[in-house]
């Protein structure tokens, strides 16, 4: 006898049967079985027995046959009626005379759950903050504040909450986070450029590490009383580190997003320093010793007194300023680069910069004596933007272009998060900050300096001209720090508005350019 693979019909198996290779091999499954007939009831306590009843509740409480994950069902998109309607009654198109503000609501309307939290908790948050305990609603539409408790209650939703599920609760928080970090780190930046007027960003970065970094936010959150709000099941001050930082850093920077949308940056100092009790003359947020250059030139009178965060909130410029920023310019560019008028670059480079720049804008001024005024400090602020440290910074400390690319660099990164968070509605923050980090890469805001042809015009020392200008590693940085620091001097002499220009119409930092083949 002999038995054939059926796939391969040319091999036997099994060419004879002997009664050594024939098996018989028997399956008895009592458990499944109806007992015979005739056969005794198994007792109380019998296996047998508690076997088959289990069998018997393991096949009614979980069948074998299991539905799909929901992430393979196929939905149905909606037409477009329904989705224009859907889009059309979200709050974010409802606020036209704020669309920053807007743009950072909940996508869907907050329902009985949503309510219920800002019954219970919203008080104290508002109590804690020193705002008025009435409902903000009860304010007028031109009011950007009629939106704070919505933006409050959003800002306390951080992922580890369970209102964070709801997607309009998780997508609203997310983008509030994203905002507010960089709504901190320009608010940090003009206030210690104008305190420490000589001082390099170096120890600036440093101060403000020590202030507001992941592990010192706990200790503000407790100062001002909320971590009973970001944490109401849990102690704080017993949960490690892993668990406790990442969820306060999510509330802090949602909570500044929040209130500069409202109240704007005033507010957000009051906030640091009042309710948080923030104080930059600590210990804990000095500056580590180095060996500093002798600053020989002097500072602008404005400044030496150390300026206070009460005289940043109460200074306004005057009516005949020549700048949006008059102070801050001031701290940025030193008096003493007025010794450069009428050098080589201030006649040959100087004209074809303003040009490509589209300088100098048009103002409405008093008199024309403010308008040169103004012409000639924006160039002496352009010359000081193509200064390398190399050529005055070590008998000059501040004849560089390093102060201003600070500035530029945290007026930049909150100029492209707001124009995201308005062209991305629906977009969660984690989101828009991939996007916002390659559209401000290193590589690509060298590139859109090059792009303009302005990188010629950089000043070097004669005794390194030839290594920057020939090693691509020396040469990218110092691109991307004379395009922010072009940022850095367009927002202190107009102000926010031409950093828009800037960005978006003269380096058009959105459209990324690909390498040329």
């Amino acid at each position: 006898m002999c038995i054939v693979d059926a796939k391969n019909p040319k091999i036997p198996l099994i060419t004879t049967i002997t009664p050594h290779s024939l098996r018989i091999v028997a399956v008895a499954n009592a458990i499944n079985d109806p007992p015979p007939q005739n056969s005794q009831p198994l007792p109380q306590n019998s296996p047998q027995r508690l076997l088959k009843e289990l069998a018997e509740r393991r096949r009614l409480t979980s069948p074998k046959k299991k539905s799909p994950p929901r992430r393979f069902i196929l939905r149905p998109p909606l037409d477009d009626k329904n989705l224009a309607e859907r889009f059309l009654k979200s709050p974010q198109l409802t606020l036209k005379s704020f669309p920053l503000l807007s743009s950072c609501l909940p996508s869907s309307r907050l329902n009985a759950a949503d309510k219920a939290w800002i019954d219970d908790y919203l008080l104290e948050a508002k109590q804690a903050l020193g705002y008025p305990l009435e409902p903000s609603a009860s304010l007028n539409d031109d009011n950007p504040a009629k939106q704070l408790d919505t933006l409050l209650y959003l800002a306390f939703q951080h992922p580890g909450f369970e209102r964070s599920r709801a997607r309009h609760v998780r997508c609203g928080h997310s983008r509030l986070f994203f905002l507010g970090q960089y709504v901190l780190e320009l608010a940090f930046a003009e206030f210690f450029l104008q305190r420490y007027p000589r001082e390099g960003p170096g120890p600036m970065r440093e101060r403000v590490f020590g202030l507001i970094g992941k592990s010192m936010m706990p200790r503000w959150i407790k100062e001002a009383s909320l971590h009973n709000l970001v944490f109401p099941f849990d102690d704080m001050d017993k949960l490690v580190r892993k668990d406790r930082e990442p969820p306060v850093k999510s509330v802090f920077w949602a909570l500044f997003g929040a209130i500069y949308l409202c109240f704007g940056m005033p507010e957000v100092y009051r906030i640091l320093f009042e309710v948080f009790g923030m104080d930059p003359d600590a210990d804990y947020c000095q500056p580590k010793l180095r060996r500093q250059l002798e600053d020989v030139d002097y500072v602008s009178t404005e400044f030496e007194a150390k300026i206070s965060w009460q005289d940043m909130v109460a200074y306004k410029p005057p009516a005949d300023a020549l700048f949006a920023h008059p102070r801050l310019f001031r701290a940025c560019v030193p008096p003493g680069m007025h010794r450069f008028r009428g050098n080589i670059w201030d006649y040959d480079s100087k004209p074809k910069v303003m040009q490509t720049l589209g300088y100098p804008q048009e103002m409405n001024d008093i008199s024309p004596d403010i308008t040169e005024a103004r012409n000639i400090e924006l160039g002496l602020g352009l010359q000081l933007c193509f200064l390398h440290p190399s050529k005055y910074k070590l008998e000059h400390p501040r004849f560089c272009y390093e102060r201003l690319e600070y500035l530029g660099q945290k007026i930049q990164d909150l100029v492209i998060a707001e124009r995201l968070l308005m062209k991305h509605l629906d977009a969660p923050g984690l989101w828009l900050q991939n996007r916002h980090r390659r559209l401000l890469m290193n590589k690509y805001c060298a590139r859109y300096l090059r792009a303009k042809h302005l990188h010629h015009y950089i000043v070097y020392a004669e005794s390194v001209q030839d290594k920057y200008e020939q090693n691509r590693r020396l040469r990218n940085p110092t691109n991307t720090a004379v395009q922010q620091a072009l940022h850095g001097l367009s927002y202190a002499v107009y102000g926010k508005r031409d950093v828009r220009r800037l960005m978006f119409e003269v380096f058009d930092v959105e459209q990324v350019q690909p390498k040329e083949v």
